[in-house]
């Protein structure tokens, strides 16, 4: 796709010892007319009820390039049984998705700078098919490139922004909810662990935000293959011996 930008976050795995890896770092611009332009596509789609929902191929490439994510209301997007994200620009995934409960496939291939997905997608029960670029995840079979590493313990909401983080440290910009129970994270405190899981016909990479240890201890058993357990990720972490090894 045009005006897409490579990714070289994985060029690093070349490297002895292994350096930490970041997630990455960039906000997304509300204030473009690029953002406001994919708001108005989201909301022709909710309105029209379709069934397909194919945002990219109606922004220009400045336009797509300009796109990290998606907006929290693609929540609105109850009807949407495919979603065609191709070669996208996109960096991480809103937890809204979970919300898109009628979502069958979902198609973010070849958009390689998507290193991991929220775990807010396991609720999309109807989801069987999936087309994801694998060799661009954490964790992913072929190479098993570290995870980033998350802030052990719990983050007190007191004293976290949980409105303005950092992308960098946390994954994203703002957390609103567990993942897990939808508490409000700003009532209890933030855990962040990564677990892989099966969705869809791919296992991925799954950040968890969840607002207390017990929610924690109701996530399922991680896929086969991976790491056996729910985890912090960093350099530290023993990987299953990559296929490419």
């Amino acid at each position: 796709m045009a005006g897409k930008e490579i990714c070289r976050c994985f060029d690093q795995y070349r490297v002895r010892p292994p350096r930490v890896v970041r997630f990455h770092a960039q906000r997304q611009d509300t204030a473009s007319a690029a953002w406001r332009h994919l708001l108005e596509l989201v909301e022709e789609a909710a309105a029209d009820g379709r069934e397909e929902f194919r945002p990219l191929v109606e922004l220009s490439p400045d336009e797509r390039r300009q796109i990290i994510t998606l907006p929290p209301t693609i929540a609105k997007l109850t009807e949407v049984r495919h979603l065609v994200l191709y070669g996208s620009n996109l960096v991480r995934i809103p937890p809204e998705i979970g919300a898109m409960t009628s979502l069958q496939q979902f198609t973010p291939y070849t958009s390689n700078r998507l290193h991991w997905f929220p775990y807010e997608l396991t609720r999309c029960r109807r989801l069987k098919a999936s087309t994801v670029s694998t060799r661009s995840l954490y964790g992913n079979v072929k190479v098993r490139p570290p995870f980033p590493p998350l802030q052990p313990g719990r983050a007190s909401a007191r004293d976290l922004p949980l409105a303005d983080l950092d992308p960098k440290v946390w994954g994203t910009d703002v957390i609103r909810a567990c993942g897990v129970c939808d508490r409000p994270i700003a009532e209890a405190g933030l855990y962040q662990v990564w677990i892989s899981l099966r969705v869809g016909a791919d296992t991925l990479p799954l950040l968890v935000n969840a607002c207390s240890p017990t929610c924690l201890d109701t996530l399922p058993a991680p896929a086969e293959g991976c790491v056996p357990t729910a985890h912090t990720g960093g350099p530290g972490i023993v990987q299953p011996r990559a296929d490419y090894a």
